[in-house]
Protein backbone atom coordinates (compact mmCIF):
# COMPACT_ATOMS: atom_id res chain seq x y z
CA UNK A 1 0.00 0.00 0.00
CA UNK A 2 1.59 3.64 -1.03
CA UNK A 3 2.12 5.99 1.59
CA UNK A 4 -0.39 9.33 1.13
CA UNK A 5 1.43 12.01 -1.34
CA UNK A 6 2.06 15.26 0.07
CA UNK A 7 -1.11 16.85 -2.29
CA UNK A 8 -3.48 14.39 -0.82
CA UNK A 9 -2.27 16.02 2.66
CA UNK A 10 -2.84 19.50 1.59
CA UNK A 11 -6.03 18.69 0.25
CA UNK A 12 -7.28 17.19 3.54
CA UNK A 13 -6.00 20.21 5.34
CA UNK A 14 -7.15 22.66 3.45
CA UNK A 15 -11.31 21.40 3.02
CA UNK A 16 -11.09 20.37 6.98
CA UNK A 17 -9.86 23.83 7.77
CA UNK A 18 -12.70 25.56 5.45
CA UNK A 19 -15.36 23.26 7.25
CA UNK A 20 -13.68 23.89 10.88
CA UNK A 21 -14.55 27.61 10.10
CA UNK A 22 -17.94 27.32 8.44
CA UNK A 23 -19.06 25.59 11.60
CA UNK A 24 -17.65 28.01 13.75
CA UNK A 25 -19.28 31.27 12.11
CA UNK A 26 -22.27 28.97 12.28
CA UNK A 27 -21.72 28.64 15.92
CA UNK A 28 -21.46 32.08 16.56
CA UNK A 29 -23.76 33.36 14.61
CA UNK A 30 -26.96 31.18 15.80
CA UNK A 31 -25.15 29.76 18.58
CA UNK A 32 -26.60 26.18 18.05
CA UNK A 33 -25.45 23.24 18.47
CA UNK A 34 -25.32 22.21 14.20
CA UNK A 35 -21.94 23.56 14.28
CA UNK A 36 -20.71 20.12 15.20
CA UNK A 37 -22.62 18.31 12.42
CA UNK A 38 -21.23 20.41 9.86
CA UNK A 39 -17.51 19.81 11.37
CA UNK A 40 -18.33 16.06 10.81
CA UNK A 41 -19.19 16.91 7.13
CA UNK A 42 -16.53 18.85 6.50
CA UNK A 43 -14.20 16.05 7.82
CA UNK A 44 -16.10 13.49 5.39
CA UNK A 45 -15.82 15.58 2.49
CA UNK A 46 -12.41 15.97 3.08
CA UNK A 47 -11.59 12.58 3.29
CA UNK A 48 -13.58 11.87 0.37
CA UNK A 49 -11.76 14.76 -2.03
CA UNK A 50 -8.49 13.83 -0.81
CA UNK A 51 -8.85 9.93 -1.60
CA UNK A 52 -10.00 10.62 -4.73
CA UNK A 53 -6.64 12.29 -5.72
CA UNK A 54 -3.75 10.41 -6.62
CA UNK A 55 -0.22 11.33 -8.14
CA UNK A 56 1.81 8.46 -9.92
CA UNK A 57 5.78 9.27 -9.76
CA UNK A 58 7.39 9.41 -13.28
CA UNK A 59 8.32 5.91 -12.90
CA UNK A 60 5.65 4.34 -11.72
CA UNK A 61 2.05 2.77 -13.54
CA UNK A 62 -1.35 2.69 -11.27
CA UNK A 63 -3.65 -0.62 -12.05
CA UNK A 64 -7.35 0.47 -11.43
CA UNK A 65 -9.95 -1.69 -10.34
CA UNK A 66 -13.36 -0.51 -11.08
CA UNK A 67 -15.32 -2.69 -8.52
CA UNK A 68 -13.05 -5.03 -8.76
CA UNK A 69 -12.56 -5.40 -12.13
CA UNK A 70 -9.87 -4.25 -14.43
CA UNK A 71 -10.13 -0.07 -15.00
CA UNK A 72 -6.93 0.46 -16.94
CA UNK A 73 -3.34 2.08 -16.05
CA UNK A 74 -3.09 5.35 -14.81
CA UNK A 75 -0.40 7.74 -14.84
CA UNK A 76 2.84 9.08 -14.23
CA UNK A 77 1.15 12.15 -12.88
CA UNK A 78 -2.18 12.74 -11.45
CA UNK A 79 -5.37 11.27 -12.10
CA UNK A 80 -8.60 11.16 -10.07
CA UNK A 81 -10.60 7.92 -9.01
CA UNK A 82 -13.95 7.66 -7.13
CA UNK A 83 -13.47 6.17 -4.09
CA UNK A 84 -15.26 3.57 -2.26
CA UNK A 85 -15.57 2.16 -5.82
CA UNK A 86 -12.72 2.26 -7.70
CA UNK A 87 -9.11 1.31 -5.91
CA UNK A 88 -5.19 1.40 -6.43
CA UNK A 89 -4.42 -2.70 -6.83
CA UNK A 90 -1.16 -2.26 -7.62
CA UNK A 91 2.05 0.10 -8.12
CA UNK A 92 3.93 -0.81 -10.60
CA UNK A 93 7.70 0.27 -10.80
CA UNK A 94 8.68 0.13 -14.84
CA UNK A 95 12.32 0.97 -13.43
CA UNK A 96 15.30 -1.95 -13.89
CA UNK A 97 14.93 -3.66 -10.74
CA UNK A 98 18.03 -6.06 -9.53
CA UNK A 99 17.38 -9.58 -7.54
CA UNK A 100 20.60 -11.51 -6.09
CA UNK A 101 19.75 -14.96 -6.19
CA UNK A 102 21.94 -18.05 -4.75
CA UNK A 103 22.11 -21.86 -5.55
CA UNK A 104 23.70 -23.38 -2.67
CA UNK A 105 24.96 -27.15 -2.24
CA UNK A 106 24.20 -28.08 -5.91
CA UNK A 107 25.81 -30.61 -8.02
CA UNK A 108 27.70 -30.28 -11.44
CA UNK A 109 27.52 -32.39 -13.77
CA UNK A 110 30.78 -34.03 -12.47
CA UNK A 111 29.33 -34.45 -9.06
CA UNK A 112 30.82 -31.06 -7.34
CA UNK A 113 28.71 -29.26 -5.08
CA UNK A 114 29.01 -25.60 -5.61
CA UNK A 115 27.42 -22.86 -4.30
CA UNK A 116 26.86 -19.93 -6.71
CA UNK A 117 25.72 -16.22 -6.83
CA UNK A 118 24.08 -14.56 -9.43
CA UNK A 119 22.69 -11.02 -10.07
CA UNK A 120 19.71 -10.58 -12.17
CA UNK A 121 18.35 -7.26 -13.99
CA UNK A 122 14.90 -6.74 -15.14
CA UNK A 123 12.16 -4.42 -15.24
CA UNK A 124 8.41 -4.78 -16.27
CA UNK A 125 7.46 -3.87 -19.88
CA UNK A 126 3.49 -4.74 -19.70
CA UNK A 127 2.25 -3.63 -16.31
CA UNK A 128 -1.08 -5.37 -17.50
CA UNK A 129 0.35 -8.52 -17.41
CA UNK A 130 2.32 -8.26 -13.99
CA UNK A 131 -0.58 -7.23 -12.02
CA UNK A 132 -3.23 -9.63 -13.93
CA UNK A 133 -1.47 -13.00 -14.34
CA UNK A 134 0.93 -13.26 -11.21
CA UNK A 135 0.14 -12.69 -7.81
CA UNK A 136 3.51 -11.20 -6.75
CA UNK A 137 5.64 -10.95 -9.63
CA UNK A 138 8.53 -10.11 -8.11
CA UNK A 139 8.97 -13.10 -6.21
CA UNK A 140 7.89 -15.05 -9.19
CA UNK A 141 11.14 -13.72 -11.02
CA UNK A 142 13.35 -14.61 -8.02
CA UNK A 143 12.01 -17.99 -8.01
CA UNK A 144 12.06 -18.55 -11.53
CA UNK A 145 16.08 -17.18 -10.94
CA UNK A 146 16.59 -19.42 -8.47
CA UNK A 147 15.49 -22.73 -10.13
CA UNK A 148 17.17 -21.92 -13.77
CA UNK A 149 20.16 -21.14 -11.76
CA UNK A 150 19.90 -24.99 -10.27
CA UNK A 151 19.03 -26.46 -13.56
CA UNK A 152 22.27 -24.72 -15.65
CA UNK A 153 24.48 -25.77 -13.16
CA UNK A 154 23.22 -29.45 -13.44
CA UNK A 155 23.98 -29.30 -17.02
CA UNK A 156 27.72 -27.94 -16.42
CA UNK A 157 30.96 -29.04 -15.75
CA UNK A 158 33.31 -27.24 -13.29
CA UNK A 159 35.53 -26.25 -15.43
CA UNK A 160 32.90 -24.64 -17.98
CA UNK A 161 31.67 -22.67 -14.74
CA UNK A 162 34.81 -21.27 -13.63
CA UNK A 163 36.04 -20.42 -17.32
CA UNK A 164 33.06 -20.04 -19.17
CA UNK A 165 31.23 -17.50 -17.29
CA UNK A 166 29.17 -15.47 -20.01
CA UNK A 167 27.77 -18.81 -21.79
CA UNK A 168 26.14 -19.32 -18.22
CA UNK A 169 25.27 -16.02 -18.29
CA UNK A 170 23.34 -16.33 -21.27
CA UNK A 171 22.21 -19.52 -20.51
CA UNK A 172 20.81 -18.69 -17.73
CA UNK A 173 19.26 -14.74 -19.57
CA UNK A 174 17.06 -17.04 -22.45
CA UNK A 175 15.93 -19.60 -19.43
CA UNK A 176 14.64 -16.87 -17.45
CA UNK A 177 13.19 -14.61 -19.88
CA UNK A 178 11.29 -17.65 -21.76
CA UNK A 179 9.34 -18.13 -18.61
CA UNK A 180 8.62 -13.99 -17.27
CA UNK A 181 7.81 -13.05 -20.94
CA UNK A 182 4.21 -14.31 -20.12
CA UNK A 183 3.86 -12.18 -17.00
CA UNK A 184 5.43 -8.85 -18.97
CA UNK A 185 8.98 -9.02 -18.31
CA UNK A 186 11.63 -8.30 -19.88
CA UNK A 187 15.10 -9.93 -18.36
CA UNK A 188 18.09 -7.32 -19.12
CA UNK A 189 20.86 -9.46 -18.33
CA UNK A 190 22.25 -12.31 -15.58
CA UNK A 191 25.81 -12.29 -14.19
CA UNK A 192 27.09 -14.88 -12.12
CA UNK A 193 29.06 -12.67 -9.20
CA UNK A 194 30.81 -15.92 -7.32
CA UNK A 195 31.18 -19.76 -7.96
CA UNK A 196 32.33 -21.45 -4.26
CA UNK A 197 33.89 -24.91 -4.13
CA UNK A 198 34.94 -26.58 -1.19
CA UNK A 199 38.32 -26.18 0.55
CA UNK A 200 39.15 -29.59 -0.06
CA UNK A 201 39.08 -29.01 -3.86
CA UNK A 202 40.43 -25.78 -3.90
CA UNK A 203 43.50 -27.04 -2.47
CA UNK A 204 43.57 -29.79 -4.99
CA UNK A 205 43.40 -27.76 -7.81
CA UNK A 206 45.92 -25.45 -6.31
CA UNK A 207 48.33 -28.58 -6.43
CA UNK A 208 47.13 -29.30 -9.94
CA UNK A 209 47.59 -26.06 -11.21
CA UNK A 210 51.32 -25.72 -9.35
CA UNK A 211 52.65 -28.68 -11.46
CA UNK A 212 51.40 -28.01 -14.41
CA UNK A 213 53.38 -24.39 -14.06
CA UNK A 214 55.96 -26.48 -12.97
CA UNK A 215 55.94 -29.04 -16.11
CA UNK A 216 55.70 -25.91 -18.28
CA UNK A 217 58.93 -24.35 -16.84
CA UNK A 218 60.57 -27.78 -17.39
CA UNK A 219 59.73 -28.30 -20.81
CA UNK A 220 60.44 -24.39 -21.44
CA UNK A 221 64.46 -24.85 -20.06
CA UNK A 222 64.73 -27.92 -21.82
CA UNK A 223 63.24 -26.22 -25.02
CA UNK A 224 66.37 -23.06 -24.30
CA UNK A 225 69.06 -26.02 -23.78
CA UNK A 226 68.26 -27.47 -27.18
CA UNK A 227 68.29 -24.04 -28.55
CA UNK A 228 71.72 -23.55 -27.07
CA UNK A 229 72.93 -26.41 -28.04
CA UNK A 230 72.17 -25.96 -31.55
CA UNK A 231 73.95 -22.41 -31.57
CA UNK A 232 77.04 -24.07 -29.64
CA UNK A 233 77.42 -26.31 -32.29
CA UNK A 234 76.77 -23.66 -35.34
CA UNK A 235 79.60 -21.82 -33.87
CA UNK A 236 81.85 -24.68 -33.51
CA UNK A 237 81.45 -25.17 -37.10
CA UNK A 238 82.37 -22.01 -38.41
CA UNK A 239 85.26 -21.65 -35.70
CA UNK A 240 86.79 -24.94 -36.98
CA UNK A 241 86.58 -23.60 -40.87
CA UNK A 242 88.13 -20.27 -39.45
CA UNK A 243 91.07 -20.70 -37.07
CA UNK A 244 91.88 -17.02 -36.99
CA UNK A 245 87.99 -16.60 -35.72
CA UNK A 246 88.89 -19.24 -33.13
CA UNK A 247 92.32 -17.47 -31.83
CA UNK A 248 90.43 -13.75 -31.55
CA UNK A 249 87.56 -15.42 -29.58
CA UNK A 250 89.82 -17.30 -27.37
CA UNK A 251 91.89 -13.78 -26.80
CA UNK A 252 88.52 -11.71 -25.95
CA UNK A 253 87.54 -14.08 -23.47
CA UNK A 254 90.48 -14.34 -21.71
CA UNK A 255 90.16 -10.50 -21.84
CA UNK A 256 86.42 -10.84 -20.21
CA UNK A 257 87.77 -12.58 -17.44
CA UNK A 258 91.00 -10.16 -16.71
CA UNK A 259 88.40 -7.57 -17.05
CA UNK A 260 85.50 -8.32 -14.74
CA UNK A 261 87.85 -10.08 -12.15
CA UNK A 262 90.75 -8.44 -12.16
CA UNK A 263 92.46 -12.13 -11.34
CA UNK A 264 95.36 -14.05 -12.75
CA UNK A 265 93.86 -17.07 -14.95
CA UNK A 266 95.93 -19.59 -15.44
CA UNK A 267 95.01 -22.57 -17.95
CA UNK A 268 97.14 -26.22 -19.15
CA UNK A 269 99.55 -25.52 -21.92
CA UNK A 270 97.46 -28.15 -23.82
CA UNK A 271 94.52 -25.33 -24.24
CA UNK A 272 97.11 -22.87 -25.53
CA UNK A 273 98.37 -25.10 -28.42
CA UNK A 274 94.68 -25.73 -29.01
CA UNK A 275 93.72 -22.01 -29.51
CA UNK A 276 96.71 -21.52 -30.77
CA UNK A 277 97.46 -18.90 -28.65
CA UNK A 278 101.02 -20.36 -27.99
CA UNK A 279 102.43 -19.12 -31.43
CA UNK A 280 102.20 -15.86 -30.01
CA UNK A 281 105.87 -16.10 -28.48
CA UNK A 282 108.76 -14.21 -30.36
CA UNK A 283 110.66 -16.87 -30.97
CA UNK A 284 108.37 -19.01 -33.46
CA UNK A 285 107.50 -15.57 -34.45
CA UNK A 286 110.58 -14.44 -35.59
CA UNK A 287 110.86 -17.98 -37.25
CA UNK A 288 107.81 -17.24 -39.43
CA UNK A 289 109.60 -13.89 -40.17
CA UNK A 290 112.20 -15.89 -42.06
CA UNK A 291 111.19 -18.79 -43.54
CA UNK A 292 114.14 -21.50 -44.34
CA UNK A 293 116.13 -21.15 -40.61
CA UNK A 294 115.34 -23.08 -37.70
CA UNK A 295 115.00 -21.05 -34.76
CA UNK A 296 116.66 -22.02 -30.94
CA UNK A 297 114.29 -23.57 -29.07
CA UNK A 298 113.45 -21.49 -26.21
CA UNK A 299 113.96 -22.82 -23.12
CA UNK A 300 110.62 -23.11 -22.12
CA UNK A 301 110.29 -26.27 -24.67
CA UNK A 302 112.27 -28.14 -22.83
CA UNK A 303 115.60 -28.61 -25.09
CA UNK A 304 119.07 -28.69 -24.53
CA UNK A 305 121.78 -26.36 -25.91
CA UNK A 306 124.29 -28.50 -27.84
CA UNK A 307 127.89 -28.07 -27.73
CA UNK A 308 130.07 -27.14 -30.78
CA UNK A 309 133.68 -28.40 -32.11
CA UNK A 310 135.86 -26.77 -33.60
CA UNK A 311 137.42 -28.65 -37.10
CA UNK A 312 140.89 -28.08 -38.68
CA UNK A 313 140.30 -26.03 -41.81
CA UNK A 314 141.22 -27.67 -44.70
CA UNK A 315 143.68 -26.57 -47.17
CA UNK A 316 142.58 -24.91 -49.92
CA UNK A 317 142.55 -27.23 -53.54
CA UNK A 318 144.87 -26.48 -56.00
CA UNK A 319 144.67 -26.05 -59.28
CA UNK A 320 144.59 -28.54 -62.21
CA UNK A 321 147.41 -30.70 -62.44
CA UNK A 322 149.25 -31.03 -66.26
CA UNK A 323 150.06 -34.56 -67.26
CA UNK A 324 152.82 -35.84 -69.04
CA UNK A 325 152.52 -35.43 -72.59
Amino acid sequence: MKQPNNLQVAVFLVLFAIGLFASYSLYTATGEAAFLVLALVALLVALFLSAAIQLANQWEKAVVLHLGTYKGLFGPGIFTIVPLIETVAYWIDTRIITTSFTAEKTLTKDTVPVDVEAVLFWKVVDPERAALLVEDYRAAVSWAAQTALREVIGRSLLAEMLEGREKLDLELQRIIEERAEQWGIHVSSVEIRDVLIPAELQDAMSMQAQAERERQARVILGDSERQVAEKFEEAARTYQNNPTALHLRAMNMLYEGLKEKATLVIVPSTVLDTMTLGDTSGVIALARTFPGQEAAPSPGEGATPKKTQNKPASPPESGPRGGAL
